[in-house]
């Protein structure tokens, strides 16, 4: 860690200590999300949302491998450009590229959530069945199926002219939508997906050793093809735990910024 530049080493401090905290804290409450609940960034229309949240969220990890990987690329890229940029620019990078990702990941949140809402409405408005309620929890709850499936649907099936499942499903509903709300969202992938875009401008021809498969590959086709593979990830699974568009969204204000300091070229090098 000596030969660590300074934001990098004290970036890399901050995250293992609060991936610590995240620890202790869940075992001193017995709820392992206890602090995540706080620092995580949720949904803006969520009970727990905090402006901070933006920020902190930043800094915290699900689990060991999650906050290895990061690091680990937070080390190998952003030391490379802290050394080329100095310390307060490669700070600023570093934000601005995670507070980039935290704002296109909210905004594709909200614009998922107001689908659901509009198919929920659809359900509702019109007569709800057994039917219309398997297609629309398959559809965006697909986890909870059999669950909703042995509690009410197969039930509804054969009594459909019972009203009362019709207010269970509502229950369930209005229980899954909250669910939804609260999702929360943690970890510093949006900037180290920044920091990659960085260094692939930077250094486009470096040689890179990937891990699977062991092979040599020029800086700039890794960042294409992380790019382009984030991006079909992003669109055929937009119920994954994995945020796709986050990790978009800091390549995309990385490249925006990069783009900006060499039109001002004389603040750059």
């Amino acid at each position: 860690m000596r030969n660590v530049p300074p934001v990098v080493k004290n970036l890399i401090i901050l995250n293992v200590v609060l991936f610590i905290g995240t620890w202790v804290a869940g075992y001193l409450t017995q709820d392992e999300n206890f602090l995540v609940r706080y620092l995580g960034l949720h949904y803006w229309k969520s009970e727990y949302f905090m402006p901070v949240q933006v920020i902190t969220h930043m800094f915290m990890h699900g689990g060991l491998t999650h906050i290895f990987f990061n690091m680990f690329a937070l080390w190998m890229f952003g030391s490379v450009l802290e050394q080329v940029w100095g310390a307060r620019r490669f700070f600023i990078f570093y934000m601005v590229t995670g507070l980039g990702a935290a704002t296109l990941h909210l905004l594709v949140i909200h614009l998922q959530y107001m689908n659901i809402i509009n198919h929920v409405t659809e359900f509702l408005t019109t007569q709800p069945d057994a039917g219309g309620m398997s297609v629309l929890v398959q559809r965006f709850w697909p986890q909870y199926y059999q669950d909703i499936y042995t509690d009410l649907i197969k039930a509804w099936n054969a009594d459909p002219a019972n009203p009362v499942y019709i207010g269970q499903a509502k229950e369930f509903i209005a229980l899954l939508l909250e669910s939804t709300r609260n999702i929360p969202t943690v970890g510093a992938s949006g900037a180290v997906f920044g920091l990659l875009l960085g260094f692939g401008m930077l250094f486009p021809n470096t040689q890179l050793m990937l891990l699977f498969p062991p092979i040599p590959i020029k800086a700039k086709y890794m960042v294409i093809g992380y790019g382009a593979l984030e991006l079909v990830l992003a669109v055929t699974q937009p119920g994954s735990n994995i945020a796709h568009f986050a990790h978009l969204g800091g390549m995309l204000f990385g490249f925006i910024m990069i783009r900006m300091w060499r039109t001002n070229r004389g603040n750059f090098y």
